[in-house]
């Protein structure tokens, strides 16, 4: 489709031209009543405004809920098939109106363009897989027979099947708006739930150019809904709502309490990580290297799986900061549209609170591998050697270009350093001994660990977990599909055994 025909798919959701984008409820775009709106800003262009969005009050978001739960029934009463074809639909509009959806990533998250588009086509890959899973996981029960536990006869016939939890609050976050939205949405759908989304304040627009593409897919009314506003005056209230049957969240500390307050309801949390690369003796130091140059500063840092921390055992560690400081010479600076290696990090506070970091390291003795730079939100990448446990940088998640280097003797002190992090989300093990890597692997308190390669997220299809304070629950579809239904179980109680007891 040309661009007009995308600029008319996507006209409604915004007040006019030049004007805020709107919010979604019961299939339509509506301006709040509020009269006010919320800012996103361009963190590559001096923080200027990027664009406007709604801020809603909590009248609206009430209105949102009550849509979102009038639907429920009759959506969960759509047949497997018919709700796997409207997430196909969506999957194809996404890609028919992707560059939109990219140029809001790059303008308010400062992504990368060629990485932005990658975004949107993975989300649609995601969507797509999600489809096929839900139709194959939801459309087969289990049967269970009484005379399998001790004492009973075949009297009763148990059938258990996977049915909806109801209204399922989806809170993205800034780094992956779109992608991070499509993956909670989409197993929610599937399952049988309406969804409301509450898209973050940097990379909003994305997050409502996607949600623009399941309404237009035919979803009914009320099915999927967008609530956009400041996290400070409706967040608790959203988190904390009595429609609400499940939230899946993806960010940091506010995660945390979003857990506290949520009360009875399905969890699903991914709130971040301090993933270490352990570099053991023996490891591939090329491989080691190239692994922990694309996973501590591909996007600037800014993923909750990048490479946070390096433990390199003290007789390879020269050698292997070589290698890595060599790459680092290598990588691009500048604006997301240009391609940068390293772009502008989201917001002059995460700027600051990363100067902060290299501030303190550097004051208690750390090396700075290369000179410390930065011009605004944009800082160039950094590889810090000699971090000790008393530096803030060894414990705190920079979410930026700077990676510490802790120099270690043993397995056993490397381990420590891993597990003492409140953190638990991935780690990393480069070794040619697969059995060491084993049992590294099961004593990392983390929940996943990478042999020979960088953290990660995906395939998105894959398990994806964190311990201690990195979350709640586990991601990847097929685990999300469950965590989004709940277990119905229909006993037929039998007049007579259909079998007598030996």
């Amino acid at each position: 489709m040309g661009d007009t025909s995308t600029r008319a798919f996507y006209e409604e959701i915004r007040d006019g031209s030049a004007g805020a984008f709107k919010y979604a409820v019961n299939g339509t775009w509506r301006t709040s009543a509020s009269g006010s709106t919320c800012d996103a800003l361009n963190p590559s262009r001096g923080n200027a405004r990027s664009s406007s969005f709604q801020a809603c009050t909590t009248q609206e978001v009430d209105e949102v809920f009550t849509a979102a739960k009038n639907a429920q029934r009759g959506w969960a009463k759509t047949p497997l098939h018919a709700r796997a074809k409207l997430l196909h639909e969506a999957a194809r509009l996404m890609r028919a109106h992707a560059e939109p959806m990219a140029l809001a990533l790059t303008n308010e998250v400062a992504k990368g363009a060629k990485d932005a588009r990658v975004e949107v086509e993975r989300s649609a890959d995601l969507i797509e897989y999600t489809a096929e899973e839900g139709v194959r996981l939801l459309g087969e029960g289990k049967l269970l027979m009484s005379d399998s536990f001790p004492g009973n006869s075949r009297n009763k016939l148990c059938l258990a099947s996977k049915v909806p939890v109801g209204v399922v609050l989806c809170i993205p976050p800034f780094n992956y708006p779109v992608n991070l939205c499509v993956s909670k949405i989409a197993p929610a759908l599937i399952a049988g739930n309406t969804v409301v989304v509450k898209p973050p304040t940097q990379g909003c627009t994305a997050t409502l150019h996607m949600m623009q593409c399941f309404i237009k897919a035919g979803f009914p009314p009320g099915t999927v809904n967008a609530l956009t506003g400041r996290g400070g005056e409706i967040g608790d209230y959203l988190t904390t709502h009595p429609e609400v049957n499940a939230i899946s969240f993806t960010g940091g500390e506010t995660g945390i309490r979003v857990a506290q307050k949520a009360g009875m309801v399905a969890l699903q949390t991914e709130l971040g990580g301090k993933d270490a690369c352990i570099v053991l003796p023996d490891a591939d130091l090329d491989l080691a290297a190239k692994s922990i140059v694309k996973g501590g500063f591909s996007y600037s840092g800014q993923r909750c799986t990048a490479v946070k921390l390096v433990a390199v055992f003290e007789e390879v560690a020269d050698e292997l900061l070589s290698k890595v400081n060599a790459q680092i010479a290598q990588l691009s600076v500048g604006l997301p549209e240009d391609n940068a290696n390293i772009t502008a990090v989201v917001s002059k506070s995460s700027a600051d609170f990363i100067e902060s970091l290299v501030q303190d390291a550097e004051s208690k003795g750390a090396k700075l591998c290369q000179e410390w730079r930065r011009e605004e939100n944009l800082i160039w990448p950094l590889l810090i050697d000699n971090v000790t446990h008393d530096m803030k940088l060894c414990w705190e998640e920079p979410f930026g270009p700077v990676l510490p280097v802790v120099r270690v003797k043993s397995e056993d002190e490397a381990l420590e350093l891993v597990n003492k992090s409140r953190f638990g989300l991935q780690g990393c093990v480069f070794t040619k001994d697969i059995d060491r890597a084993i049992r590294m692997s099961d004593a990392m308190e983390t929940g996943t660990v990478q042999i020979n390669g960088p953290p990660a997220r995906g395939p998105d299809h894959f398990p994806f977990q964190g311990v201690k304070d990195s979350g709640i629950g586990s991601q990847g579809i097929t685990n999300s599909i469950n965590v989004m239904t709940k277990v119905k179980s229909t006993v037929i109680n039998l007049a007579q055994p259909s079998y007598t007891m030996a």
